[in-house]
């Protein structure tokens, strides 16, 4: 078993110690506002640093080149731990026990958004820097950031990267070599993400606040530095920016990089995933817009368009953040926009649920069952987008999309047990599965995780964990399969 653990384990060191030096900017900032957390980062830091350096001394004879089983190992043993360790500064400082600073780490790292804080505002700005930036992270995945900067992976990182981007067609690259191949992700992820906070600042933020929401908008996180989310600005043109690049967070970061090297926009028009999600959030942004005008909930249409168009989009895509508290619309709009949140995201993008990709390859295989039943000899490929796909792509879909009720199932039946109502229940899970941020009754919009309890905490923790991870990742480790050498 050593042979197996020990490995992975030398390599998680590494990325821990990767992981320490993530800490010196909120430090700096600490020191430079002279806030209280800056004992709480220095300690974090170093300690940090420290064990990493400690467990890659004690495994560093047993390093060899990972495989298949190795990667899955690791993104598992990377994403469940460093919660632990990235919750330790909020653990220190904050009133709170450690697994609400677990939940607070992970729902970072995970890009989910939600938060069991209140008085974000009065936060010391290290802390706030901290959170925002685990999203960042988080949003293009540590190992792919490890594969990019750690070339003592060797072939390995192959594996890595199948097991921690999203997405049913994972042996896509962009280039040969596949450290290459994250490096260009995170150039474009980091340029992105520059062009945002500019056009934040630009449109009237403090610098600090357009960097923190500039790495919640392409991370599709949902940290904001305020309780009332976007809300606070109460401005169009921050509203139209936050829409547009959380939009971009949405879409495969493939894509990106071709227009971007393709001087044009004919890769998007080329991109099935993105031409659906688009039609998707058009229609139901007018049709929900209409919905809530005729209602009476708001007195003039531009109204109810400006607060659907953010508040769907924002979801949807799995971004979290908000403007209004919609769990007050009627209840048509924020179940719509909860579904919603399961389909939009594309694969290879920041967001999570199953993958607009997906939900393609289920509506054509649906449709080809349909028409063998009328003729039963013919013989049509599955297409998306003139592409065709594999069966054992369809296979796997299906399997995934199983796999995905049956967890979103599995954890409402716990949060129930636990005593949590049934439209909580059901939304938190949906929204930690998707990493969406807010649901809606005990834990929407106007309101925290900080409100459920400490088992009702971890479920959600597992669930935002097994979204992140696409649910594959993680229950294979449970698989006898896995274990035989």
């Amino acid at each position: 078993m050593k042979d197996i653990l020990l490995p992975v384990a030398h390599v998680f060191a590494l990325v821990m110690m990767v992981f320490s030096a993530t800490m010196l900017a909120p430090l700096v900032v600490a020191v430079w506002e002279l806030d209280p957390a800056l004992t709480s980062f220095v300690i974090s830091a170093l300690a940090t640093f420290a064990l990493g350096a400690l467990l890659w001394l004690a495994t560093r004879r047993f390093k060899r080149e990972l495989k298949t089983r190795d990667g899955l190992m690791l993104v598992a043993l990377t994403w469940v731990a460093l919660p632990a360790v990235a919750g330790f500064p909020l653990w220190n400082y904050l009133p709170i026990n450690f697994t609400e600073a677990y939940f607070e780490a992970a729902s970072g790292l995970t890009t989910t958004g939600g938060t069991v804080l209140s008085g974000l505002e009065f936060l010391p700005r290290s802390i706030n820097l901290w959170r925002h930036l685990l999203s960042w992270l988080g949003g293009m995945g540590i190992i792919v950031l490890a594969v990019a900067i750690l070339p003592m992976l060797g072939v390995g990182g192959m594996q890595i990267y199948r097991a921690e981007m999203p997405g049913p067609m994972k042996d896509s690259k962009l280039t040969p070599r596949i450290g290459q191949t994250a490096k260009l992700l995170w150039a474009v992820y980091t340029g992105l993400t520059l062009v945002c906070i500019l056009c934040l600042r630009l449109a009237g933020m403090n610098w600090f606040d357009a960097v923190c929401h500039g790495f919640s908008a392409l991370s599709l996180g949902g940290f904001s530095t305020y309780d009332a989310s976007i809300g606070h600005f109460n401005s169009l043109l921050i509203e139209m920016l936050m829409t547009l690049f959380s939009l971009i967070g949405a879409l495969n970061f493939a894509t990106h990089f071709l227009a971007w090297s393709q001087r044009g926009v004919r890769a998007y028009f080329r991109d099935a995933e993105a031409k659906a999600i688009l039609g998707v959030l058009f229609v139901s942004c007018i049709g929900v817009s209409l919905f809530l005008y005729f209602k009476g909930t708001y007195a003039d249409y531009p109204t109810a368009l400006r607060s659907t168009t953010f508040n769907l989009i924002s979801i949807a895509v799995d971004s979290g953040l908000h403007t209004q508290d919609y769990s007050r619309w009627p209840i048509f709009a924020p179940m719509w926009m909860m579904f919603l949140s399961c389909i939009v995201a594309s694969s290879g993008s920041t967001g999570g649920g199953i993958k607009m990709i997906r939900t393609l390859i289920l509506a054509k295989q649906a449709n080809r069952e349909l028409n063998q039943l009328v003729h039963p000899n013919m013989v049509r490929p599955l297409k998306v987008g003139g592409i065709v796909i594999a069966n054992r792509v369809v296979f796997a879909v299906l399997a995934f999309v199983f796999l995905y009720f049956m967890s979103i199932v599995t954890l409402v039946f716990l949060q129930l047990a636990s005593g949590l109502d049934f439209m909580t229940s059901l939304t938190s899970i949906i929204a930690c599965i998707n990493n969406a941020g807010p649901g809606l009754g005990l834990v929407g919009p106007g309101s925290n995780y900080g409100v459920l309890n400490e088992f009702q905490t971890w479920v959600c923790s597992a669930a935002m964990l097994l979204g992140r991870l696409e649910i594959f990742t993680i229950l294979v480790l449970f698989t006898p399969t896995l274990w035989r050498k």
